[in-house]
C-alpha cells in the first residue's frame, strides 16, 4: 500500500482542484468536465423523478457536449413534454437548471432534450442557414430571418460562422432576430 504525504492547509488551499478555462473571448469560465458530469448527475436524478411523478416512461441520457451537460430524454411517448414549437421542452429545460443550480451553487447552462425536438430542430436550422447563405451570397444582399430563441439563432450563427460569412442578433425577445451577411 503506498502512502501519501499530508498536505498542510496552506498547500491544500493552493491547489487548485479543478482546471478552469476561459472562452476565447475572455468571458464565461468554462467548467471542467467533472463538473459538467456532475451537473448532469443532478439534473438526471431530478429528471426521473419528474418522470416519475408524471407516470411516463423515458429513458435519459447523458453527456457533455460544447462544454456544457447534454441532457435527452427519449422512448416513451414524450412529444406533449415538448409542446409546440418547443415551449414546454424550454420550460422543463429551465426548471431543470434551476435544480442543478439550487443544489450545485452555480449557474448551469445546461440542454436538455426531448423526443429528439432539438436534435431535429438544429437539422432544419442548419439547411436553412446554408439556404439562406447561398442566398446572400448570390444576391450581395444582407438577409433577414424570422423571430427565434436564442438556441435557434445560435445554430444559425455557428453554421454561418463555418461557412465563412457573419451573423448577428437584431431586435429584443421575443422578436429577436439574425441577420446574415453577404461579405
Amino acid at each position: 500500500m503506498a502512502k501519501t504525504k499530508a498536505k498542510t492547509t496552506e498547500e491544500a488551499v493552493l491547489e487548485p482542484t479543478e482546471a478552469v478555462l476561459v472562452e476565447a473571448d475572455g468571458s464565461k469560465p468554462v467548467k471542467g468536465a467533472a463538473r459538467l458530469e456532475e451537473e448532469g448527475d443532478i439534473a438526471a436524478d431530478y429528471l426521473e423523478a419528474l418522470l416519475d411523478i408524471a407516470d411516463l416512461d423515458g429513458d435519459i441520457d447523458i453527456d457533455v457536449e460544447n462544454d456544457r451537460a447534454s441532457l435527452a430524454i427519449v422512448g416513451g411517448k414524450l412529444s406533449h413534454l415538448v409542446g409546440s414549437d418547443g415551449e414546454v421542452l424550454d420550460a422543463i429545460q429551465e426548471l431543470t437548471r434551476l435544480a442543478v443550480q439550487t443544489s450545485t451553487g452555480d449557474r448551469s447552462r445546461l440542454m436538455l432534450d426531448i423526443d429528439n425536438f432539438r436534435s431535429n430542430k438544429k437539422t432544419e436550422l442548419k439547411k436553412l442557414a446554408n439556404e439562406m447563405a447561398e442566398e446572400a451570397k448570390s444576391t450581395g444582399k444582407s438577409i433577414k430571418l424570422a423571430p427565434m430563441n436564442a438556441f435557434e439563432r445560435k445554430i444559425i450563427h455557428d453554421t454561418i460562422q463555418e461557412l465563412g460569412l457573419t451573423s448577428e442578433s437584431d431586435g429584443e425577445d421575443p422578436n429577436r432576430y439574425v441577420v446574415i451577411y453577404s461579405a
